[in-house]
């Protein structure tokens, strides 16, 4: 799997999605366009554009053959917590298919990975609980795909955060998310979380 450059371009991840039928690349487009305006400004703290990490998690997601839609949504997974943006505009832009799985995206952020009473390090059911609630949450798989890409592009950019920080990071990926893509048959990304 590919990472996006700095210089975020769309044509990367049209190449990647030449699966799809030219109708259907138009709205992959049109969220790009979105994304990239809404985002406009924005910087991670690796200091690249923040439409880089979208636009990385919709390659990852076009790499899994996945339809038009929800690589709109990948591209869109953050306008609506980070830039504002209502999700009745995203389904009045870009349908409601692509607003479900953006809210649902949005969704799962909110869920605390640990227990109220539970400290760092220690194994529990609360992890096993969470992948199952990941999966029960998804009326559509779309949404944990973002999510698996999400947290891939987020990985790969790990040693932008502080020690303790990425410390926390790698083990809810190593409890929740590698196991997740596992259970889905996604080696390869499973594969690299693990990394």
């Amino acid at each position: 799997m590919t990472t996006v450059s700095q210089d975020p371009s769309i044509q990367p991840l049209l190449e990647r999605a030449q699966y799809l039928p030219e109708e259907k690349l138009r709205l992959v487009e049109e969220a790009f366009a979105f994304a990239a305006r809404a985002h406009e400004g924005q910087r991670r703290l690796t200091g690249d554009p923040y439409i880089v990490h979208p636009l990385d998690a919709a390659m990852t997601v076009a790499s899994l053959l996945m339809d038009a839609p929800v690589i709109a949504a990948a591209l869109l997974h953050d306008v609506q917590e980070d830039c504002g943006v209502p999700n009745d505009e995203i389904a009045r832009r870009f349908g409601a298919d692509v607003a479900r799985m953006v809210d649902g995206a949005t969704k799962l952020d909110k869920i605390p990975w640990l227990a109220p009473d539970e400290r760092p390090g220690e194994q529990s059911v609360h992890a096993e609980n969470l992948r199952r609630m990941f999966l029960a949450m998804a009326n559509d798989i779309g949404v944990v795909i973002i999510k698996l890409a999400d947290r891939l592009h987020n990985m790969r950019t790990l040693e932008a955060h502080p020690p303790a920080k990425r410390l926390r990071i790698a083990q809810e990926t190593m409890e929740i998310y590698a196991p997740l893509a596992n259970r889905l048959g996604i080696w390869q990304i499973k594969w690299e979380l693990e990394d």
